[in-house]
């Protein structure tokens, strides 16, 4: 029984001398800087900063103090200036950014091609036959985007996929997950916007969808800033350069282009009645 309790002893003695040495050999030196950064950041592991995660901006900005601050779209300003704070430079600004869905052809104005009775994802239905719409560029409308938003940020209304705007942090996951490629992530000041990514010619897109891109250019020519060019039948409004005039949207004839300044008006209220005027009271005899 004693030799049983010694070796067992040795064999615990041994083995912590063995784990003792190498975790001397094996030693990763943490830098705190960079796990400094890392608990300041939101943990969302979107991508949104253009890294591939929050540990891997934590220890690119611990390593580049000249790397920008305020990468994080979860974070915001908020974040940017703590990480500043840690890494003692200026936080610096960055326009806000937002998700755009660049299709606006809901189930009213674009035609279907079939009764999709498949898995409910946009991913396989894209397998039967590009989709199902006429529009083979347009929103498919089963949700993969709304499977991807961590924020609930974005909905699929009338079988088109809706952001909202003042939710969305731009990180970009919708993006990814669509598989028709048609959400970019934009400045959230340009409220210009083509909601339209079909690159057919006029006529097949006005055939599949009411409010498609037709290639007109009449957009491009009412342009004073030259933001706005028409490239395989298919309006892009440069977002760097725009000024948010709306010209473009007022001469679009399908309204593709829409001006999200323009805020429908609301029903005035309805007058109040007029009072009906008192009785007279009968004098008492």
């Amino acid at each position: 029984m004693i030799i049983a309790i010694l070796v067992v002893v040795a064999v615990g003695i041994i083995a912590g001398i063995m784990l003792s040495f190498a975790s001397k050999v094996f030693f990763v030196p943490v830098d705190e800087t960079a796990a400094a950064l890392r608990e300041v950041l939101p943990g969302a592991n979107c991508g949104g900063c253009g890294f591939a995660g929050c540990d891997a901006y934590a220890s690119a900005m611990a390593e580049d103090r000249d790397m920008p601050c305020n990468k994080c779209p979860v974070g915001g300003p908020a974040v940017a200036a703590k990480l500043a704070a840690i890494l003692g430079v200026e936080a610096g600004s960055e326009d806000r950014k937002v998700a755009v869905v660049m299709c606006n052809g809901n189930k009213d104005v674009s035609k279907s091609l079939l009764e999709y009775q498949g898995p409910k994802s946009c991913k396989a239905a894209k397998q039967l036959f590009g989709g199902l719409k006429e529009c083979q560029f347009g929103c498919l409308g089963l949700g993969d985007c709304v499977d991807a938003c961590n924020y609930d940020s974005i909905r699929v209304i009338n079988g088109v996929a809706k952001v909202d705007r003042d939710a969305c942090v731009a990180c970009g996951a919708c993006a990814k997950a669509c598989p028709q490629s048609l959400i970019r992530i934009s400045p959230v000041k340009n409220m210009v916007i083509c909601h339209c990514h079909s690159t057919e010619k006029g006529g097949v897109t006005r055939k599949a969808c009411e409010v498609g891109c037709i290639g007109c250019k009449k957009c491009e020519s009412v342009c004073k800033f030259d933001s706005v060019h028409v490239t395989d039948n298919l309006a892009f409004i440069n977002p760097d350069t725009c000024k948010n005039c709306g010209a473009c949207a007022k001469v679009c004839p399908t309204g593709a282009i829409q001006n999200l300044r323009l805020k429908k008006k609301k029903p005035a209220a309805p007058a109040p009645a007029a009072e009906k005027p008192a009785e007279p009271v009968a004098a008492e005899a």
